[in-house]
């Protein structure tokens, strides 16, 4: 993530200095180098989304709507922080945003099915794979810690998804949440001592 060399055009993930670089062509409206700016950062965008919405589409819709609102918002762009920082701090507002939609549409369609206004939807039936059972543990385990992850507090999975997931520095990280280094420390301290008695708990259950 710290790879730099002044090209933007064929570095899709390419971090910030080289986002910088575009900042006056993109306040101009130059649409080239709004596009240089998409192919640069679209992947980590998406991965970011990816990390909170669990779902390839949605993490794409999700994208799509941090873009718009990056071009529609560049004007009032004050470089407080790096470029590429502000872009991320959307995507984890956007995302967090799709999460909440999401949520209110199954407690509605919870609330439905209680009501008998619809039918539940059927289950699938079990897929018969033929994964190692190497296979199938490692799954689980990555199965409970994103589970264990997704039950954190707001803040505490926004700051472990940024720098243990996606590789952003504290500052970065403090960047985009708009807080401190000390305060995103903080939250990362919690959040793995939160996950440990969660997994912990999980496996003492299972003895």
């Amino acid at each position: 993530m710290n790879d730099t060399d002044g090209s933007a055009s064929h570095e899709p993930t390419r971090p910030c200095p080289a986002a910088d670089e575009l900042l006056e062509p993109l306040r101009q409206g130059d649409a080239a180098a709004f596009g240089a700016l998409v192919t640069q950062l679209q992947d980590r965008v998406l991965n970011i989304a990816y990390r909170f919405v669990r779902d390839r589409q949605d993490a794409e819709d999700v994208a799509q709507e941090v873009f718009v609102e990056v071009h529609r918002s560049l004007p009032g762009f004050r470089g407080e922080a790096q470029l590429s920082t502000w872009i991320y701090s959307i995507a984890v507002r956007k995302s967090l945003d799709a999460v909440r939609r999401t949520k209110r549409k199954r407690r509605l369609g919870q609330v439905r099915r209680l009501l008998r206004l619809e039918e539940a939807e059927p289950e699938l039936p079990a897929a018969h794979g033929s994964d190692p059972l190497t296979g199938l543990v490692d799954a689980e385990r990555v199965r409970l810690l994103e589970e264990a992850v997704a039950s954190l507090k707001e803040t505490q999975r926004v700051a472990i998804t940024l720098t243990k997931y996606e590789g952003l520095s504290y500052a970065e990280v403090a960047a985009a949440m708009e807080t401190t280094i000390p305060a995103v420390e903080s939250l990362i301290h919690r959040a793995l001592a939160n996950l440990e008695k969660k997994l912990r708990r999980h496996y003492a259950d299972l003895d």
